[in-house]
């Protein structure tokens, strides 16, 4: 058959300028524990405290409250950091700490009765550091509040006079 013809016709469908983004991991502190979540109460770190007079049997709490500034979920965690030339008399082998989550209800930013929740467990400084704390889990947008409880049991004379320098780190990994 001569002089036959045919056609064929083709089209295609695209999308296109696809964007991924990855999520981010964004934790901060409040600077004022009474104080929201604005930008200007939320920052990345805060002078530690003084902690005077530490003796047998002393104890003292500290608060913070952790905000997730991220876009996904977080796992938290906390740890003590120090070198050891900033602890020459070794105190960190008899200080402990016994961190809490805090309810904070009222949000006036002081530990009131019945905030206080359920022990992580006591360790000395040194097993803070190596060990650490698992804190539990965050939502994007949540606050999460910590008691800190410092103590000792039995000081010794030779420490009289001894100072330290830790740093309290809390880490979060997005999951």
């Amino acid at each position: 058959m001569a002089g036959a013809s045919w056609a064929a016709f083709a089209d295609k469908g695209e999308v296109l300028g696809s964007t991924f983004s990855v999520g981010s991991a964004n934790i901060r502190l409040l600077q004022d524990l009474a104080g929201g979540i604005d930008p200007s109460n939320l920052v990345e770190q805060l002078t530690g405290p003084s902690f005077q007079n530490i003796s047998p049997n002393w104890n003292q709490n500290y608060l913070v409250k952790l905000y997730n500034n991220g876009t996904s979920q977080m796992q938290l965690t906390t740890h003590a950091r120090y070198v050891t030339t900033n602890d020459p008399q070794d105190l960190r082998t008899l200080i402990y700490v016994e961190p809490f989550k805090w309810n904070d209800a009222n949000a006036n930013g002081v530990l009131d009765t019945g905030e206080e929740g359920t022990s992580l467990g006591r360790k000395t400084l040194v097993k803070w550091s190596t060990e650490g704390y698992d804190l539990g889990t965050l939502a994007t947008g949540q606050i999460q509040g910590v008691l800190l409880k410092f103590s000792t049991d039995a000081v010794s004379d030779s420490k009289q006079g001894a100072t330290a320098i830790i740093d309290f780190v809390f880490d979060s990994i997005g999951i």
